[in-house]
């Protein structure tokens, strides 16, 4: 089979489309033929050499896939037949013609969404489902800062805050990017280039500020994070895009505030199966999603979710696509069409 794949660390241009070893199932696996992937930033920084995929796991990128079933491991449990549409949380392995996934961690795609749609499901929104519940308990009334509002995780977020009738609300680069962020349901977004978003937060919340932070950034967003966020509010750190160095007294202002901070990281997430877990982590994270969330896809549903895609590239081009998401200028999901 083909299969997005590099040599050794670098830039884009070490990416190529090699031909491997067609997985197969193990034992409660499934074996999915792929249509579609999507690209995330764990991606650029695997392909950098900074994230490496966790023990056990395939070293081919590719952290979602949607398509459908092409074969069952021993020990399935008859949830799923061969020819099934699935899309797939991974910790590897998606951007290639197929790939092994527990059938724990498979979900069916919604009617009428298509594989490309698919695709753009599930990286993006079992993490900004798991933030929001998982880690940060929202409740309903409660207000949400989502920094990188209209990457795939902060699109997916707005619209999960807005289903848990709590309050968006976002920060990004561009208007072209926070009119999309508006349209997707966020009450207000601010240029975090050209305003001082924890003073138009404050301003918007009439001084309370926020009671959650979604945030990718890290180092550079400490002092204003502090700034807007409530009293006994919950910072919750998932990427460390500007890097992790803070100078500063945090723990100080963090105390004043009896707030508290949290971080997660979903791949690495249930990396050494053991029979002592059960079930595990993304298990149960997927299974909540499926019923809670995955029914608000279909047509009819109310509210209704969309998963927005962005661009569509093919597997053959995947050193273009790293190049656009490198560039910053993607609103919502990059994703990656596999070759029949």
């Amino acid at each position: 089979m083909f299969a997005a794949y590099f040599d050794c660390p670098g830039g884009p241009e070490n990416l190529y489309m090699k031909e491997v070893m067609k997985p197969d199932p193990g034992e409660g696996e499934v074996l999915v033929k792929v249509s579609a992937s999507a690209l995330n930033r764990a991606d650029l920084l695997q392909r950098r050499g900074k994230y490496p995929p966790p023990k056990g796991a395939s070293e081919i990128l590719g952290l979602e896939a949607a398509g459908s079933v092409a074969g069952l491991g021993p020990g399935c449990s008859g949830r799923w037949s061969v020819g099934d549409a699935a899309m797939a949380l991974l910790s590897g392995g998606g951007q290639a013609q197929y790939v092994t996934v527990p059938e724990g961690l498979l979900m069916p795609v919604p009617k009428d969404m298509t594989f490309i749609q698919a695709a753009a499901i599930p990286e993006a929104w079992l993490t900004a489902f798991q933030l929001l519940h998982f880690v940060g308990k929202v409740q309903e009334g409660e207000r949400v800062l989502i920094h990188a509002g209209a990457s795939g995780v902060g699109m997916a977020a707005i619209q999960l805050v807005r289903l848990a009738k709590a309050v968006p609300i976002v920060t990004a680069g561009t208007q072209e990017k926070l009119e999309a962020t508006a349209k997707a349901g966020a009450a207000a977004g601010f240029n975090y280039k050209t305003e001082d978003f924890s003073e138009k937060v404050l301003e918007f919340t009439q001084g309370s500020g926020v009671d959650i932070i979604l945030d990718c950034v890290g180092a550079s967003y400490w002092e204003k994070n502090l700034n807007c966020l409530s009293t006994d509010g919950r910072w919750i750190i998932y990427g460390l895009l500007s890097g992790g160095e803070i100078h500063g007294d945090l723990l100080a202002r963090l105390l004043s505030k009896r707030a508290s901070i949290h971080s997660s990281l979903l791949r690495s997430r249930d990396k050494e199966a053991s029979v002592f877990v059960f079930p595990q982590y993304k298990e149960r994270l997927v299974r909540a999603f499926t019923q809670e969330v995955l029914p608000h896809f279909s047509e009819g549903a109310s509210p209704r979710l969309q998963p927005l895609v962005d661009s569509v590239y093919p597997l053959h081009a995947i050193a273009e696509a790293h190049r656009a998401m490198e560039e910053n200028k993607n609103i919502g999901k990059i994703v990656i069409e596999i070759p029949v």
